[in-house]
């Protein structure tokens, strides 16, 4: 397999150990990996699987070995999919009013907003994390993965279905892997309209925050939470949030100590950045449980 490696200078502040873990959620993840000072990705092409390994070198530099036939533009897919050119100085700013939120900000200075490298990608894992423990829908999600893909690099990573084949699975097997009915027909309804061109991410790029989420809703199976996470990871959108999500309002109760935190308030404070909170409780949820140290 060729072997290349490209280093990329990013701006200060930036950790790869943090914005990879919120891209991977958990350390079950088979898609991305983060172990030992490296992020690792296997992609998809039409020459056959690529691998991406991206190393911190230095704060302001990363180092990205590319194993196999990528022909696209390596260093724009990592700087998108790691947020690495995102400014945050104005997140910053916002959260110093808030004590609790300050303390939390400071521990992870140079977490980037990570966006999904497809917005199919983005969209499977909205709907698959609807209304279920982050626990829950991670198990799920990484049997439908290696039901789907079996073939499995020999680092133990899989590569993520494409809509095509989400779209010809039997959908009993996607239910024996535990997606509810609701969610197999939602997600073989909106493959198919990828494919047919009917949802273009082109077009859903270039819309306005308001538009797009009015976009993303008009499909059945994609309610307001779930287009507000596609926003977040699919799009970068950091002015929207996911509101009525039960991990974010646990998590608020755990820093804050709060039983009701006026979470609206706060959101007007954080402005357009209030996406940054939702990476941040994430990241204080993988802290509790030892799998980041901020």
């Amino acid at each position: 397999m060729s072997s290349r490696v490209l280093q990329i200078a990013v701006p200060q502040p930036f950790r790869l150990d943090l914005t990879a873990n919120v891209l991977r959620r958990l350390s079950t993840n088979v898609v991305d990996r983060y172990d030992d000072g490296h992020f690792q990705r296997l992609l998809g092409t039409a020459e056959g699987p690529v691998l991406l390994d991206v190393r911190q070198l230095e704060p302001d530099r990363l180092a990205v070995q590319i194993s196999g036939p990528f022909g696209g533009d390596v260093e724009a897919l990592v700087r998108q999919m790691l947020g690495v050119d995102v400014d945050l100085a104005p997140f910053y700013a916002a959260s110093a009013a808030t004590p609790w939120l300050a303390n939390l900000v400071a521990r992870a200075r140079g977490v980037k907003p990570p966006r999904y490298p497809s917005l199919w990608e983005a969209i499977v894992n909205a709907v698959v994390f609807q209304q279920i423990s982050i626990h829950a829908a991670s198990a799920i999600l990484r049997r439908v993965i290696e039901s789907l893909t079996p073939a499995r690099n020999p680092d133990g990573l899989s590569l993520f279905p494409e809509p095509e084949v989400f779209a010809g699975a039997d959908p009993a097997a996607l239910r024996a892997r535990g997606l509810s009915l609701n969610k197999v027909v939602a997600l073989q309804r909106l493959a198919r309209l990828l494919l047919e061109g009917v949802i273009d991410p082109a077009t859903l790029e270039g819309q306005s925050t308001p538009a797009l989420l009015e976009s993303l809703v008009a499909h059945p199976g994609i309610g307001p939470w779930t287009a507000a996470l596609i926003a977040i990871r699919g799009f970068g959108r950091l002015d929207v949030f996911p509101l009525r999500d039960s991990g974010v309002a646990r998590g608020l109760r755990d820093l804050t100590g709060e039983a009701d935190v006026d979470v609206n308030a706060l959101l007007a404070t954080l402005g357009t950045y209030r996406g940054m909170l939702y990476y941040h409780l994430l990241l204080a949820r993988l802290d509790a449980r030892g799998e980041v140290l901020l």
